[in-house]
C-alpha cells in the first residue's frame, strides 16, 4: 500500500490547485428573451420588422448579444400559432411580441404572465385585450392599425364618380376582416356604393373566389385588408388586369402587387413605434400604465403603370396628394 501514497498525494495536490478555477465556472446568463409570434409572414412584415430592429437597436439592444428575439411563424395555421403562444407562456420568454390579431388572439388565450406587446391589430377590443386605450389587461398594450376604409372609399369615389358595385373578399374565420367588412358597408351607404363581397376560408381559394366577383358585375375591386387575402394579393391583381378593373389595394404595398392605388400605414413606422414600447416596457414600465397607441398618418400609393391597364386616370388633386407614384 505504501507505494501509492506518492501518486495519490500527488493527485490530491492537483485537484487543489483546480479547485478555485472549478469553482468560478458559472453558467453564463441567459439573455433577456423575446418571443416574436407572427401568423404568416406578409409583403409588410419585412417593413415592419426593419423598424422593429432598428428602434431596438437605437435603444441599446442588439439581438444576440444583449437580447434574444424568438421569432417564430405559424404559417397561417391557428393551431400553430395557439401552440407556439402556449410554449411562450410557459416561461420561455421575458416578453412576447404578437403581430396581427391572430396572433394576438393565440396569445391572450394562452394567459401568459409576462408583459405583451400587440401591433398590427385593427381592433384589439374585438380580442377582449381592453375596453378602451387607457383601461386594458394589466400585461397588454400595443399599436392598433385599423385601416383608412372610409378615406379608400372616398378616394375611389373621387377616382372613379360613376362607380357603384364595389367587390371585395373577405375571410369569415378573421375578427378583423368581418371587422373590416362592417366598416366598408357602412361607409359605403353614405358614399352611395353597394358592397359585393365574397368570402374565402383559405389562400387557395383567391383565384376561383376573385373570378366569382368580377362575374357579379362590379364596377371596381376595393380589397380588404386581412392576412389570408394578402398573402394571395397578386392573385386578384391578376384577375383585376386580366378584366380591367380597378383595383385598390388595403394595405400601402399592395400598389406593388396589382393594385393601382392603396391607402394605409407606413409598417416601418409602425414597427419602430413597436419597439419603443418594448424599450418602455422592458426598462420597468408596467404595460398597464401604457395607454394603448393608433397609426394615425395616412399615406397614399399610387401606380400609374397598373392604373393605365385598369382603366383608370386619377384626378390632379389625387397625385398631388400621393405620398409616392409608381411609373
Amino acid at each position: 500500500m505504501k507505494r501509492f501514497r506518492a501518486p495519490m498525494a500527488a493527485a490530491l495536490t492537483a485537484l487543489a490547485a483546480l479547485a478555485p478555477a472549478i469553482s468560478c465556472r458559472r453558467p453564463a446568463p441567459q439573455l433577456y428573451t423575446i418571443g416574436i409570434l407572427e401568423l404568416l409572414y406578409l409583403p409588410t412584415t419585412a417593413d415592419l420588422r426593419k423598424g422593429f430592429r432598428g428602434a431596438l437597436e437605437a435603444g441599446g439592444l442588439k439581438d444576440g448579444t444583449n437580447v434574444r428575439l424568438d421569432v417564430r411563424s405559424a404559417n397561417n395555421d391557428i393551431a400553430l400559432a395557439q401552440e407556439i403562444a402556449q410554449d411562450f407562456a410557459a416561461g420561455g420568454v421575458d416578453m412576447i411580441v404578437a403581430v396581427g390579431t391572430p396572433a394576438l388572439q393565440a396569445v391572450l388565450a394562452a394567459s401568459p404572465k409576462v408583459p405583451v406587446i400587440f401591433t398590427a391589430v385593427a381592433n384589439p377590443y374585438l380580442t377582449r385585450a381592453g375596453v378602451s386605450p387607457a383601461e386594458h389587461l394589466g400585461n397588454v398594450t400595443g399599436i392598433s392599425s385599423s385601416g383608412p376604409i372610409r378615406p379608400t372609399l372616398e378616394l375611389i369615389r373621387k377616382t372613379l364618380p360613376r362607380a357603384r358595385r364595389v367587390g371585395t373578399l373577405w375571410t369569415p374565420s378573421e375578427i378583423n376582416s368581418e371587422y373590416y367588412l362592417e366598416l366598408a358597408r357602412s361607409a359605403a351607404a353614405e358614399l352611395g356604393f353597394e358592397i359585393v363581397a365574397v368570402p374565402v376560408a383559405n389562400a387557395s381559394e383567391v383565384l376561383l373566389a376573385a373570378q366569382v366577383l368580377i362575374n357579379e358585375k362590379i364596377d371596381v375591386i376595393y380589397q380588404l385588408s386581412g392576412n389570408t387575402i394578402n398573402a394571395a394579393f397578386e392573385t386578384i391583381g391578376r384577375i383585376a388586369e386580366e378584366n380591367a378593373i380597378p383595383l385598390f389595394g388595403g394595405y400601402i404595398l399592395s400598389t406593388r402587387a396589382g393594385a393601382c392605388a392603396a391607402m394605409g400605414w407606413d409598417y416601418s413606422e409602425m414597427g419602430a413605434r413597436t419597439g419603443a414600447l418594448v424599450l418602455r416596457v422592458k426598462a420597468g414600465e408596467s404595460p398597464a400604465r401604457i395607454p394603448f397607441q393608433s397609426m394615425s398618418e395616412v399615406k397614399l400609393s399610387l401606380n400609374r403603370t397598373v392604373a393605365g391597364k385598369q382603366g383608370v386616370r386619377f384626378p390632379e388633386d389625387v397625385l398631388k396628394q400621393a405620398g409616392e407614384i409608381l411609373d
